[in-house]
C-alpha cells in the first residue's frame, strides 16, 4: 500500500510542536534555521510515508541468499513463476562483486555459500557455466577449496537438487521434538528462529527428497572433491575433551541412527512435529514469519501429503510470495517484514523532533499497535510459565514469537505520546508485565526467549552458523532499561540495578558495546548510553567517558561515523568503516546524551547529516548496518536512514537551545513517583 500525504492539521500540527528558544546562545556553526528547516523537512517527509492503517514499513533488504532460495523453492514445487524470474535474474548478477562471488553485505568480500546458492539459482534460470559471471563465480569457489567447503544450510540446499550427498550433511533426527523441554538438546533449548528453521526440517531430513537436476542445470563443476567421497567435514578440536569432540563423536551415532530408526518411533516423531507446526502456520504470517522457516514449512506439508491447493499449503506460499519487492525493473525478496520495529522508532523520531501528541498520525499508529498486540501465550512461555501474553512481534503477525526489543520501543512510544495512558492502559499493562518477566538471571535480556544460553551448544556440527541461540545482549538489555527509565525508575530498583551490572560486565575494554542486532559496535554503545542516561546514571563517570572516547576516536574525516559488518570478524576493526547516515545518528545521540552536545565532533555530525540530506527530507545509505545475524546475514534497514538521522538532529536541536531532550522534559514528571508499574518482576 502507499504512504499518504500529510494533512494540513499534521503540517500546522508539527510547526506549533516545535518551540525554539532563540535566546539560547549558538556556540556552534551550525545555523540554527538551517537545522530547523532540515528538521521539519525530515519529519514531513517521514510522516508522508505513513500506511492509512497507521504503520511504517520499507522493504528488509538482505544480499542475494534469500533470493536465490526463493527461486530454488520455486523450482522444488513445480511452480511457474516467470515473470519474477526475468526481473531476479538481473538483480543477481549486478549484485555479483568484482572478486567474481557474491557478498554478505554491500561492499563486502564474497562468501561461498552466497555464491554457491547463487551460481545454482542462476543455472535453473537457464545461464550456462560459461557465461561470464559464472565463470568467475566458479573461479573464486574452487580457489577456495569448492563447494564442499559451503555451510550447513547451503549442503541441505545442495543436496535437495542431487548435488550433495546427504551423508555429507549432519544429523537431525526427528526424534529430537520428543526429547522433554527441560532436555539440553530439545527444540526449547534453541533460539526461536532456530526453533522453527529445525522442526520442518526434520521432516526434509526423513524423506530426503530429491529433485534430480539434468547435469548442464547441476554444479558439480564447482566440487573438486567428486560427490561419492564426500563425508560430513569435522575440524576437530585441538583438545581431546570438547563440547565440539562430543558433539561430532554424537553426530557420527545420529548418523547410524537416522539409517536404521525405530519406525514407531520414527512415526510418532513426525506427528508430533507436525502437531507443534500446524498451530504455528495459523495466520498470515507464515512459520515464525521468517523466510527460511517459512520455505522449510511448505516442504514438510507437501512431503507429509499436503496438495498444493490445500489451505495450509496456499497461506503459507502466499506468506513467502508476500515478501517479493520491487527494486526498480528487478525484483528480490526479503527475509520478512519489520512494521513493527519500523513504526516504533519512527514515532520516537517524531516525538523527539518536536510534533503535537494531538496530530492524527499519533492515534493511527497507537491504534495500529493494540491491533496488532500479542495475546497468544507462545514459546516463551516454556521458560516464564504463568504471565499473561502482552507485547509485540517484529513481522505484521508472528503471535508465538513476541520480542523484547520491539515491544520496549513500543512501550516508550505509548509512554511518550500519552503518559497518562487512557485507554491504552491494559495494552501497556500486559506488555511491561511481559516485558520484565523476560530478564534473565544474568540481568540481561535476550530478543525472545529468557535464559536461552546454552553456549555450548554452537559447537554442534549443525550450528556451524554460531546463531543457534538467543542469549542476553547489551543492546536489548539497552533499550528495556531506556524505558525503565522514561518511566521514571532508576538503579534503585532492583531489576534496574541487574541490568545496570549486567552492563558493566558487557562492556568492551575500548569502552563499547556489541550490537547483536545492528552493525556493531557504535550500535551497542548507543543503545546502552540512552539506557544509562535515561536511569540517572552519573554521565561524567569514568566507564561512560571511556565509550564516549571511544566514538571520538573513530569519527572519519567527512564528520561522520560509519562501521562494516567485517568488525564481527576482527574486533579491532570496531567503529572503522565508511561514514553513514543512521551510524553517524546513532553516535551523535550517544554523544549529546553523554554531555558533549557542544564539542566541535558532534558539530562536524550534524554538519554531515545536513550535507546528506536530499531534496525531499530522505538521506541515501547503501551500507548494512543492520543484523540478522553475526558473520552470516545483514540487513539494510531502508528507513534506518530517514528516522535515525531525524532523531540525531532533533535531539541535538534540544539539547543545545532548550538544554535537555524532549524525552528529558517527559520523565521529569515521573522522578521520584515511577508510573505505577504493579509487577512483582520489579523486585
Amino acid at each position: 500500500m502507499k504512504g499518504k500525504e500529510p494533512t494540513r492539521e499534521e503540517l500546522l500540527s508539527f510547526s506549533s510542536g516545535i518551540q525554539m528558544d532563540s535566546s539560547a546562545e549558538n556556540t556552534t556553526p551550525v545555523s540554527t534555521e538551517e537545522l530547523q528547516e532540515k528538521v521539519r523537512l525530515a519529519a514531513e517527509s517521514l510522516i508522508s510515508r505513513q500506511v492509512e492503517e497507521g504503520y511504517w514499513v520499507e522493504p528488509l533488504e538482505a544480499d542475494v541468499t534469500i533470493t536465490s532460495e526463493y527461486i530454488l523453492l520455486q523450482y522444488l514445487l513445480g511452480r511457474e513463476r516467470d515473470e519474477f524470474f526475468r526481473r531476479a535474474a538481473p538483480f543477481i548478477l549486478e549484485s555479483q562483486g568484482e572478486d567474481g562471488g557474491w557478498p554478505l553485505y554491500h561492499g563486502g568480500p564474497a562468501e561461498i555459500s552466497a555464491t554457491v546458492k547463487a551460481y545454482l539459482a542462476l543455472k535453473l534460470l537457464g545461464y550456462d557455466a560459461d557465461h561470464p559471471a559464472m565463470q568467475r563465480a566458479r573461479a573464486l569457489v574452487l580457489e577456495r577449496g569448492g563447494a564442499i567447503n559451503v555451510n550447513v544450510f547451503t549442503r541441505i540446499t545442495l543436496a535437495l537438487f542431487g548435488q550433495y550427498d546427504w551423508k555429507g550433511v549432519p544429523a537431525l533426527p526427528p526424534e529430537m521434538i520428543l526429547l522433554p523441554r527441560w532436555f539440553p538438546l530439545s527444540i526449547y533449548t534453541v533460539s526461536y528462529w532456530s526453533r522453527t528453521v529445525i522442526v520442518p526440517l526434520l521432516f526434509i531430513y526423513h524423506y530426503k527428497p530429491l529433485l534430480e537436476l539434468p547435469p548442464e542445470k547441476g554444479v558439480q563443476e564447482l566440487f573438486i572433491t567428486p560427490m561419492s567421497e564426500v563425508r560430513v567435514h569435522y575440524a576437530w578440536d585441538k583438545h581431546w575433551v570438547s563440547w565440539k569432540n562430543l558433539f561430532f563423536v554424537l553426530d557420527r551415532i545420529l548418523q547410524a541412527w537416522n539409517r536404521h530408526p525405530p519406525s514407531f518411533l520414527r512415526r510418532k516423531a513426525l506427528k508430533k512435529a507436525m502437531e507443534w507446526m500446524i498451530p504455528r502456520l495459523k495466520g498470515e504470517g507464515g512459520l515464525g514469519a521468517i523466510y527460511p522457516a517459512m520455505a522449510n514449512s511448505v516442504l514438510a506439508l507437501r512431503l507429509e501429503g499436503y496438495a498444493m491447493d490445500h489451505p495450509l499449503v496456499r497461506r503459507a506460499i502466499q506468506s513467502i510470495d508476500d515478501l517479493v519487492f520491487d527494486l526498480g525493473e528487478q525484483q528480490s525478496v526479503q527475509p520478512c517484514h519489520s512494521p513493527i520495529w519500523d513504526t516504533a522508532l519512527a514515532l520516537g523520531a517524531l516525538y523527539e523532533a518536536g510534533l503535537d501528541e494531538g496530530a492524527p498520525f499519533v492515534s493511527r499508529a497507537l491504534d495500529w499497535f493494540c491491533r496488532k498486540e500479542v495475546r497468544t501465550v507462545g514459546d516463551w512461555s516454556v521458560r516464564v510459565p504463568g504471565v499473561e501474553a502482552g507485547g509485540w512481534a517484529f513481522q505484521f503477525e508472528n503471535d508465538y514469537y513476541p520480542d523484547i526489543d520491539d515491544t520496549s520501543v513500543v512501550l516508550m512510544d505509548f509512554a511518550k505520546w500519552v503518559p497518562e495512558m487512557g485507554a491504552y492502559r491494559d495494552v501497556f499493562r500486559r506488555a511491561i508485565e511481559w516485558t520484565l518477566s523476560m530478564q534473565g538471571t544474568d540481568g540481561g535480556w535476550g530478543a525472545f526467549d529468557k535464559d536461552n544460553d546454552f553456549l555450548f551448544l554452537n559447537n554442534i556440527p549443525f550450528a556451524d552458523h554460531g546463531a543457534l541461540l538467543d542469549p542476553s545482549t547489551s543492546d536489548v538489555t539497552g533499550r528495556v532499561t531506556e524505558l525503565l527509565g522514561i518511566l521514571g525508575y532508576d538503579a534503585r530498583t532492583p531489576v534496574v540495578r541487574r541490568a545496570l551490572r549486567f552492563l558493566r560486565k558487557e562492556q568492551e575494554e575500548n569502552g563499547s558495546w556489541y550490537g547483536r542486532w545492528g552493525v556493531n559496535y557504535i550500535y551497542g554503545t548507543w543503545s546502552v548510553v540512552s539506557a544509562l542516561k535515561a536511569v540517572g546514571e552519573d554521565m561524567s563517570a569514568p566507564y561512560v567517558q571511556k565509550a564516549m572516547q571511544f566514538l571520538f576516536s573513530r569519527q572519519n574525516p567527512d564528520g561522520g561515523w560509519g562501521e562494516s559488518c567485517y568488525s564481527y570478524f576482527r574486533k579491532d576493526t570496531a567503529g572503522e568503516g565508511v561514514s553513514t547516515s543512521s551510524q553517524t545518528a546513532w553516535a551523535l545521540i550517544a554523544l549529546i546524551h553523554g554531555g558533549h552536545v557542544r564539542h566541535p565532533a558532534v558539530s562536524k555530525g550534524i554538519d554531515f547529516l545536513l550535507s546528506r540530506q536530499q531534496a525531499d527530507g530522505k538521506w541515501l545509505e547503501q551500507e548494512y548496518t543492520g543484523t540478522g545475524f553475526p558473520k552470516v546475514f545483514y540487513l539494510r534497514y531502508n528507513m534506518y536512514r530517514d528516522y535515525f538521522s531525524l532523531w540525531a538532529l532533533s535531539l541535538y536541536r534540544n539539547v543545545l537551545l532548550d538544554g535537555q531532550s524532549r524525552v528529558e522534559r517527559l520523565a521529569r514528571r515521573w522522578k521520584g513517583n515511577p508510573y505505577p508499574v504493579r509487577s512483582r518482576f520489579l523486585a
